[in-house]
């Protein structure tokens, strides 16, 4: 199976669709007028579809167990054809077409198997998946925003020359992941005046992302969180809240990250874990979501 442990949950939803199509007008008549002499049809392929969904991944061997937070089946009927539609939604790290879509067909198979006696000619075509939203996906074609960015690493020992940065690393890694390819780099130590005037440089340049990565522990020369908070002009607590939750599912340890995000002017700062686990952490926790507040700042401007 393939692994979704560095994925968050989201709104996932699907909508699947399948075609039975009858060969006697007769036939189409007894399935809307619940004359089939095996049963209601539309009712036991929708019980079956229900019952389906719901347990693919006992059935195929890489779809991963998810719940099912919302299903439902409707039918569309035009001329000779059964159009099955299949809609089913879940909060979890995954998408739920092979849900939808197996439900499609099995609702399709159950109104075969029950009208076969009745009509020799049924068949089932076009199942497919219609549509799908929810999790990174719908951030595939981002705006191009044309962002001006940064990334500092503040570390005693890497700006001595004693270690290496990987943290910093990963992180203009991820972002050019999202087409941002304008970016900054930049080594300083642990110092609060050198990380204020960093800060203050980059917004008097009209930065529109700078990254601190590194200093947002508990030791006496991590001052990166104090060091930027006074300079916030709109602090958001919200994004930093959503990357040690993220973190905390994966570490006991991210609830002791003092990180702190907000704009400084029109540049938004994020203080970031100086390792490289916890880097790519917070980036896969609020990226590529995080790139809607140039939209909202965009909007704002207009």
């Amino acid at each position: 199976m393939v692994n979704i442990t560095h994925k968050s949950n989201s709104l996932r939803k699907a909508i699947a669709t399948a075609i039975v199509k009858v060969s006697l007008p007769e036939t189409m008549d007894d399935v809307i007028n619940r004359k089939v002499p095996k049963g209601d049809v539309l009712e036991f392929a929708r019980a079956a579809g229900l019952l389906g969904l719901k347990r693919t991944s006992d059935l195929i061997p890489d779809c991963h167990p998810l719940p099912i937070e919302f299903a439902a089946i409707s039918y569309a009927f035009e001329g000779l054809e059964i159009k099955i539609s299949v809609e089913v939604h879940t909060i979890y790290k995954t998408g739920v077409e092979v849900e939808a879509m197996h439900g499609a067909s099995l609702v399709a198979l159950v109104m075969y198997d029950m009208l076969k006696p009745i009509d020799k000619n049924v068949e089932i075509s076009s199942i497919k998946l219609e549509s799908k939203k929810g999790g990174k996906s719908d951030f595939k074609k981002l705006p191009n925003y044309n962002l001006k960015c940064a990334v500092v690493v503040c570390s005693d020992s890497i700006s001595q020359g004693i270690g290496e940065d990987t943290a910093g690393k990963i992180i203009i890694e991820k972002l050019k992941n999202f087409g941002i390819e304008n970016i900054g780099y930049q080594i300083i130590a642990d110092d609060f005046a050198t990380i204020q005037q960093y800060a203050k440089n980059f917004s008097e340049n009209q930065y529109n992302l700078v990254i601190f990565a590194g200093g947002t522990g508990l030791s006496p020369r991590d001052v990166t969180p104090d060091a930027i908070l006074p300079l916030l002009t709109i602090e958001i607590p919200g994004i930093m809240e959503t990357a040690r939750n993220y973190g905390q599912d994966r570490t006991h340890f991210s609830m002791l990250s003092r990180g702190v995000a907000g704009f400084i002017n029109n540049t938004l700062v994020l203080t970031f874990p100086g390792s490289k686990n916890a880097a790519s952490e917070y980036m896969d926790a609020i990226f590529p979501h995080l790139l809607h507040v140039f939209e909202i700042k965009k909007g704002a401007k207009n």
